[in-house]
């Protein structure tokens, strides 16, 4: 279906929709609003439809890129 250029944002313009909210903990995982489409350093993607999801950020996680809380059993790196 073709995409009716009238809804199109105009360049450099922010399409209308709420901005992706981001919780950054200090020794913990970042929360953000989803549902999102995380993009890995491979090109591989990970998709969740949560509401809000911990995406791990010391990479001690078995289901990286989400968070398992492993940083909790082990010290700091």
């Amino acid at each position: 279906m073709a995409r009716d250029p009238a809804e199109e944002p105009e360049p450099g313009r922010l399409p209308d929709r709420p901005p992706v909210r981001l919780r950054v903990q200090r020794d913990g995982p970042t929360l953000v609003d989803g549902p999102v489409t995380v993009e890995l350093d491979d090109g591989t993607t990970a998709t969740s439809d949560r509401f809000r999801v911990a995406l791990c950020t010391c990479r001690r996680s078995r289901r990286f890129p989400w968070c398992d809380t492993s940083h909790r059993r082990r010290g700091r790196a």
